[in-house]
């Protein structure tokens, strides 16, 4: 299994970041209801959950060591480096959203430039096994033979595609011609060097993956390129993959063996066979769940009340037990940033117990402040 190297950077060190935020800001704590079980049915008491300032000073206490590592992953013409700049890349989008900051975007969108800048015509890529007219990266790295690896693009461009929403959905900075200038280049890229490419080259072996997760990143992409394209045959083709993969990754749930009120799914397809989909490559398939629903698909409510249980009662019951399987069983590292953390967004009671959870770093940081955002508003 592949771990990300940013992403657990700060594993184990979770309690000595947070201990580094003021008391005064930790005091400035906003009241948000949640369910008491003290108090009768359709009742509720404040609890004090962390407001975005909180969340945005542990997000910059990594600020210059995040640019000394992504900088130099940006401007790489490998495209596993990208994959590993995903992380960053999603922290900073977060961070924007949940703040408004240009500081955020400027530095997301000049990351996603620069690995823009480092595509080159796959026929002069000596590894590949296309060259042909479209340009991408190869990777040398784990055994890729400089080859052009739909998983690393997919992996990134979910984020860089995420990022074109957070500046469209951004009225103020999408009037702003420099923006919009820069918003239609990456697009234009996004439509073809990346979507586009992987579809011609084959969409069954590229785009409808054999596993969950991976599938999920191309849902991911075709959800966000459905709202952002102005071309309306692009738009039935992404709408088709979503769709498509959608419905597959929702026929997977079933009910967890362990927990009636969470949910189960292996990252095999028609798969039910325990221990399922395990933890680390599960993030994939919340990362575009969050996403799906909040952009109004299929999602319901209910499917988020079933992922949090599976998150707060199954995958981590309490204190330091991380499970590395969605039945509850193996052990873990405990990362949950790049998926699981955003179903704090959804229910004051997640979000407070993430508040407590041991693993923290800048993408898990930004997560949590773009959550505090969404339930105060």
């Amino acid at each position: 299994m592949k771990f990300p190297r940013r992403s657990i950077l700060l594993l184990g060190a979770g309690a000595v970041v947070a201990a580094t935020v003021t008391e005064s800001a930790a005091r400035r704590c906003n009241a948000v209801p949640m369910p008491s079980r003290q108090q009768g049915p359709g009742t509720v008491a404040p609890v004090k959950l962390k407001p975005v300032g909180h969340w945005t000073q542990v997000f910059e206490q990594s600020w210059d060591f995040q640019s000394r590592t992504a900088e130099p992953m940006s401007r790489s013409k490998d495209s596993q480096d990208h994959y590993d700049l995903a992380y960053t890349l999603d922290g900073n989008i977060a961070m924007f959203r949940a703040t408004g900051s240009a500081r955020y975007l400027d530095r997301a969108l000049a990351y996603t430039e620069n690995v823009v800048a480092a595509a080159a015509p796959s026929t002069s890529l000596p590894g590949s096994t296309f060259r042909d007219r479209y340009r991408g990266w190869g990777s040398s790295k784990s055994g890729q033979h400089g080859d052009e690896v739909p998983l690393y693009e997919s992996y990134f461009w979910r984020y860089a595609t995420q990022l074109l929403v957070a500046l469209k959905e951004n009225t103020t900075t999408y009037a702003t011609p420099a923006y919009r200038a820069r918003f239609d280049k990456l697009l234009a890229f996004a439509e073809v060097e990346i979507f586009e490419k992987w579809y011609a080259r084959g969409a069954q072996e590229s785009i409808y993956r054999e596993r969950t997760h991976m599938a999920a990143h191309w849902a991911l992409i075709s959800l966000n390129l459905g709202r952002l394209t102005a071309d309306a045959t692009r738009r039935d083709r992404y709408r088709k993959v979503l769709a498509t993969i959608g419905a597959r990754i929702h026929n997977q749930m079933t009910r967890n063996p362990v927990e009636a009120t969470a949910y189960f799914w292996s990252d095999v397809w028609g798969s039910t066979r325990r221990p399922g989909q395990d933890v680390g490559h599960g993030n994939g398939v919340m990362a575009y769940v969050v996403e799906a629903r909040d952009q109004g698909t299929t999602w319901t409510a209910a499917d988020m009340t079933a992922f949090g249980a599976l998150l707060t009662k199954v995958i981590w019951p309490g204190d330091a037990t991380y499970h590395a399987f969605v039945d509850g069983t193996g052990a873990d590292n405990g990362w949950i940033a790049d998926g699981f953390v955003k179903l704090g967004r959804y229910d004051a009671n997640v979000q407070h117990r993430l508040e407590s959870y041991g693993v923290v770093n800048d993408q898990f940081a930004a997560n949590m402040a773009l959550n505090a955002k969404i339930l105060r508003a």
